[in-house]
């Protein structure tokens, strides 16, 4: 029963850090890289269908990304998504692809931009700080209900605070990371 409640927990925390993980890849540090643009919805035949699944995204440069649609009829959708995007960067096509060209960004959007990151990682602790919680007070219960012993209870929550502390700490890496790509160009 605790290995389950343990197994669930670590379950839940590997996707909280895969979504940090997300996010960050979403987040322009003036160097081109597909994991700005590849997760967006495009309005494809009245569907919402990811980019990558209707496009080849490359990268032939630093400073460019440039997407083939495979059904040239999506150019115009493609480009108007990107347009209005959050990203702040603007698509032209050729008629057969379409091209970004990431600008390099001032020290003013750098200094917005460390700060979401910091955001969206202490999100990422926050989220894995609920799911200790909700395991500690999981595991309490069970221990009150008598199915386990006081000791095999404390034990488990050890566990569950040995794990959060990995996660955090594996965000805070992640965190620092972006961070020097944010600094980097300066």
């Amino acid at each position: 029963m605790i290995k389950d409640i343990v197994q669930q927990v670590e379950a839940k925390m590997k996707k909280v850090l895969e979504s940090v993980n997300r996010e960050f890849s979403e987040v322009r540090t003036g160097r081109a890289h597909p994991g700005l643009i590849e997760g967006m919805h495009i309005d494809y035949y009245g569907t919402p269908t990811l980019l990558k699944q209707i496009a080849a995204i490359s990268v032939p440069d630093p400073k460019t990304i440039v997407i083939q649609p495979w059904d040239a009829s999506a150019i115009l959708e493609i480009e108007k998504t990107i347009s209005n995007s959050k990203l702040g960067v603007s698509p032209f096509n050729d008629g057969k692809i379409v091209r970004i060209s990431i600008p390099p960004l001032s020290k003013e959007r750098r200094m917005d931009l460390a700060k979401m990151v910091k955001d969206m990682a202490e999100n990422g602790r926050v989220a894995l700080r609920t799911i200790r919680r909700d395991a500690n007070e999981r595991i309490k219960k069970v221990q009150s209900d008598g199915h386990i012993p006081e000791d095999d209870s404390f034990k488990a929550q050890d566990t569950v605070q040995k794990l959060t502390d990995k996660y955090i700490k594996d965000i805070d890496q992640i965190l620092e990371g972006k961070n020097k790509e944010l600094t980097e160009f300066n």
